[in-house]
C-alpha cells in the first residue's frame, strides 16, 4: 500500500504550492468519496485540457501551468490524491494519433509517429480499483466540441476525444470508470506504482529533432488551437 501513496521526483506533492493548494481547498477535511471527486473535478476542469513541455514534468510544474494533457493530468491527479491519502496507480498504453487530428494539423500531424505515450490513473476504494481516464478534457472545452460537432452522438475521433458516447462521455466520477479517450489504445504497456517507473521504460517516439520541435513549435500550435475551440472559435 506504501508503493501506491509514495512520493517521488514526478509526484513532489511536498511542494508548497501543491500543500498550499490542499489547504486552501480543505480536501483533507471531505470524506473520501467527496475528496476523491472535488480533486478529480479540480484537475479536470480547472486545469485546462493542453500540451506541455513534455510527459515527464513534476506535478507541481502541471500546477504551475495550469494545463496539461492525458499523461501530465494523470501525474497532477495522482499527487493531489496521495498527498490527501487516496492510493493510486498509473496504467500505461500507447493510443493512435488520429484522436489528436485538428488539436495538431498539417505537416505536424503526417510527421508525428502514428503510436502517442498515454496513460490513465487507477485509484483504489473499498478494494476496488477505478480508472479516471476521462479527467483529461475539461468540460468548457468538451462543450464547445460538442458544439462545433453537434451532429455527431455517438462515435467521435479527434481534438483531444475518442469515444462511443460523444453526446454524453462518463467524464464524470462516482465509484464508476471515467473515459474520454479509450477508444483509441492500441498497445497496453501495464500497470506501474508512479509515473517515474513508466517514463523510465516508456517515452515518445520522437527523435532529439523532433522533440525540440514539438517543445518549441508544434505543443504551441496545438495549445493555440485548442484554445480556439474552447473560445468558439
Amino acid at each position: 500500500m506504501n508503493n501506491y501513496l509514495k512520493e517521488t521526483k514526478i509526484l513532489d506533492y511536498s511542494n508548497d504550492s501543491i500543500q498550499k493548494l490542499v489547504k486552501e481547498r480543505e480536501w483533507n477535511q471531505l470524506a473520501m468519496i467527496s475528496r476523491i471527486k472535488a480533486i478529480y473535478n479540480f484537475v479536470r476542469d480547472e486545469i485546462k485540457f493542453g500540451y506541455n513541455l513534455s510527459d515527464n514534468i513534476p506535478a507541481s510544474a502541471v500546477l504551475k501551468d495550469g494545463y496539461g494533457q492525458c499523461n501530465t493530468k494523470a501525474t497532477l491527479l495522482m499527487a493531489l490524491l496521495r498527498a490527501t491519502e487516496i492510493p493510486n496507480r498509473i496504467h500505461g498504453f500507447t493510443i493512435d494519433k488520429a484522436l489528436q487530428k485538428g488539436a495538431i494539423t498539417g505537416i505536424w500531424y503526417k510527421l508525428s509517429p502514428k503510436n502517442i505515450l498515454h496513460s490513465w490513473v487507477e485509484i483504489l476504494v473499498d478494494e476496488q480499483w477505478y480508472c479516471l481516464e476521462g479527467v483529461i478534457l475539461d468540460k468548457i472545452y468538451l462543450a464547445k466540441l460538442q458544439e462545433k460537432n453537434s451532429d455527431c452522438k455517438t462515435t467521435f475521433c479527434g481534438y483531444g476525444a475518442y469515444t462511443d458516447n460523444f453526446k454524453n462521455p462518463p467524464i464524470d466520477w462516482n465509484l464508476n470508470n471515467t473515459f474520454i479517450q479509450d477508444k483509441g489504445i492500441n498497445q497496453d504497456f501495464g500497470l506501474f506504482d508512479t509515473p517515474d517507473e513508466f517514463y523510465v521504460k516508456h517515452q515518445q517516439k520522437l527523435n532529439a529533432f523532433e522533440r525540440f520541435v514539438f517543445k518549441n513549435i508544434v505543443r504551441h500550435n496545438m495549445n493555440k488551437n485548442v484554445a480556439k475551440i474552447r473560445n468558439g472559435r
